[in-house]
């Protein structure tokens, strides 16, 4: 079942100059999630087993499978037999008869790894898709980035267990945090956390999002599609995900660390 960890103890042996220990580590779990319509198995990504619910409905919302949260009638996670002997989990979604149509006629199939969002993507048609623009509105002080980032750490409880986990974070325009959410995948953490907005209700306007990762072209889409002013992420972005964020109409900010920031995409919407 859903593990609230989201991390395993694993032996290991620490070897320096002056010898050898053993090592009761924890480590970042990372398993099978087969995202189930249905009854249809759509994808397969690799991902942190915590928050399940929220990364099938987020991204059912972020990767446009339903159109609205009430399309989603039941989520169910259930631990799941591999031939291979290793630990899958199927999360089994009931979503409404006219989207599961839509979702069939797209025939798409995704293989997804931790880091990459578009593995087993069909076509060039099919990756490259249509950008939801924001809707979002008004502007965002460099404060509330530089705040909403620095406050990101100390909701990192996965992370702080086993260093390896990814996070992404919903901030309000003042940069109160207000919902956070962690998976070895950062395309993950970021689903999770439009799941976890959409039954929170809680993505007021002017709110944005930051990333404790790179920024990539589906990071910028899956952030416009929750409706956000703008993404700010600790490291750099991708050529793609600023003329997506560009096209999208939501601000790009990278290097969001040290006292400073660089903004990619519509700087007329980041104040001093």
């Amino acid at each position: 079942m859903n593990d609230d960890t989201g991390s395993v103890h694993r032996p290991a042996q620490r070897l320096t100059a002056g010898g050898s220990e053993s090592l009761d580590e924890i480590v970042a779990e990372e398993v099978a999630v087969a995202l189930v319509y249905n009854g249809i198995s759509h994808a397969v990504m690799m991902a942190t087993p915590c928050d399940l619910e929220d990364f099938a409905r987020g991204f059912s919302l972020t990767e446009r499978i339903v159109e609205k949260p009430s399309e989603i009638y039941d989520i169910e996670v259930e631990d799941t037999k591999v031939e291979s002997g290793g630990r899958g989990i199927e999360v089994r979604l009931e979503i409404a008869a006219q989207r599961m149509a839509g979702l069939q006629e797209r025939r798409r199939s995704l293989a997804g790894r931790t880091g990459c969002g578009l593995c087993g993507v069909d076509s060039l048609d099919a990756a490259l898709r249509p950008v939801a623009v924001s809707q979002a509105i008004g502007l965002v002080s460099r404060a509330a980035i530089e705040r909403a980032m620095a406050s990101l750490p100390a909701h990192q409880r996965i992370n702080k267990l086993n260093g390896a986990t990814h996070a992404a974070g919903w901030a309000a325009a003042d940069g109160t945090l207000v919902v956070v959410r962690e998976d070895v995948g950062r395309h993950n953490a970021l689903d999770k956390l439009g799941g976890a907005l959409a039954v929170a209700n809680v993505a007021e306007p002017g709110g944005f999002v930051v990333v404790t990762s790179r920024c990539s072209y589906e990071m910028v889409q899956k952030a416009a599609a929750l409706g956000a002013l703008a993404i700010a992420a600790v490291s750099a972005p991708t050529s793609l995900a600023i003329e997506t964020a560009e096209q999208a109409g939501i601000a790009l900010v990278a290097f969001v660390r040290d006292g400073r920031l660089t903004v990619y995409a519509h700087a007329e919407r980041i104040v001093s």
